[in-house]
Formats: C-alpha cells, sequence, structure tokens
C-alpha cells in the first residue's frame, strides 16, 4: 500500500478528515509538507522587515520608558528640577522660574504622559502581532512535525507488514532458501 502524498490523501490518511474541512492553516501546512518547502522567517525578522520608523521608534521608546533605568534618571531630574526651583534659586538671589506648586512641572509631567502613553500601548500591540505570527508558526511547526511522524509511523508499519510476510512466507516453505 502506498502512501498517498498529495494533500487531500494525507488529509484523509494522516488526520483523518477530509481537505475541504480543514481550516486554511492546516491545509497550508499540508501543501507545504507534501512540497517540501521549508519556512523562511521567523516571526522577529517578519515584524523586523516590515517596521516602519515609527514602529521602530515605538518600540525603542517602550524599551527605554520601560526600564528601571529611565525611573531612577526620572526620579532624578524631578529631584534636581525641585531642588532648584526652591531653594537653589533663590539662595543665588533669582526667582525661580517654577516655583512652588511646580505648575510648568506638573504640565510637562502631563505631557509626557500623554505621549508616552499611546506610543507604549503602539509598541505593546505590534508585541500582541508577533507574538500571534509566533504562535502560528509554533502550531505550523508541531503540525507538521505530527504529519512527519505519522508518516514515518505508516512507512515503518508497511515495513514490519512485509519483514512479517517474508517470515510468515519463510516459515511455510522450509526447504526454500534465499
Amino acid at each position: 500500500m502506498k502512501l498517498d502524498t498529495s494533500p487531500e490523501g494525507l488529509a484523509e490518511e494522516l488526520l483523518g478528515r477530509p481537505f475541504d474541512q480543514l481550516d486554511a492553516e492546516e491545509r497550508a501546512v499540508l501543501h507545504r509538507v507534501c512540497s517540501g518547502e521549508v519556512f523562511g522567517l521567523d516571526a522577529d525578522e517578519r515584524a523586523a522587515a516590515s517596521a516602519s520608523f515609527g514602529d521602530k521608534l515605538a518600540d525603542r521608546v517602550a524599551a527605554v520608558g520601560g526600564s528601571w533605568a529611565f525611573i531612577g534618571s526620572f526620579v532624578l531630574v524631578l529631584f534636581v528640577w525641585m531642588v532648584i526651583n526652591s531653594h537653589v534659586l533663590e539662595q543665588l538671589g533669582f526667582h525661580p522660574f517654577d516655583a512652588y506648586p511646580y505648575i510648568f512641572l506638573n504640565l510637562m509631567l502631563s505631557m509626557l504622559a500623554a505621549l508616552q502613553a499611546p506610543v507604549i500601548m503602539m509598541s505593546q500591540n505590534r508585541q500582541a502581532k508577533k507574538d500571534r505570527v509566533a504562535a502560528r508558526h509554533d502550531y505550523e511547526v508541531n503540525l507538521r512535525t505530527t504529519i512527519e511522524l505519522l508518516r514515518l509511523h505508516r512507512k515503518i508499519d508497511r515495513v514490519l507488514s512485509r519483514l512479517g510476510h517474508l517470515e510468515n512466507g519463510n516459515h511455510a516453505e522450509p526447504g526454500r532458501r534465499e
């Protein structure tokens, strides 16, 4: 018995379902298995290849804005701002440019938050999209592996079956030698 190597035959024989009842992803995997096609770029490489300047900027802002270095330096800047505008400038005889209650500082912080939050959300959306692509890729790898294992299992079963027939044939005719 020869194994059908068409996508339709593999669907019936290995997955136990008609080809037209498979989802698009499973059909694509069967076509690639039959053609011997290998994968191209992985999810990260695909995302990097299609990333625009804005996408790269959003990823960079999210990477910097979500780090302890940013938090530490930001706290330091806020502390320096408050010290300069409360004590240092007054002792030097200058009028603080943003005295307590630091209205200009509040404005700058609000603007930073208003701009940084959507940029970080853009980066998170891109990461979620990459995760979905990676999950589809992993599913395809798993499905391909399963199909290949089933194919190998069937081939081994056929070989063992033929060996069994040979052994039975040799035992049936004891005077015959090969």
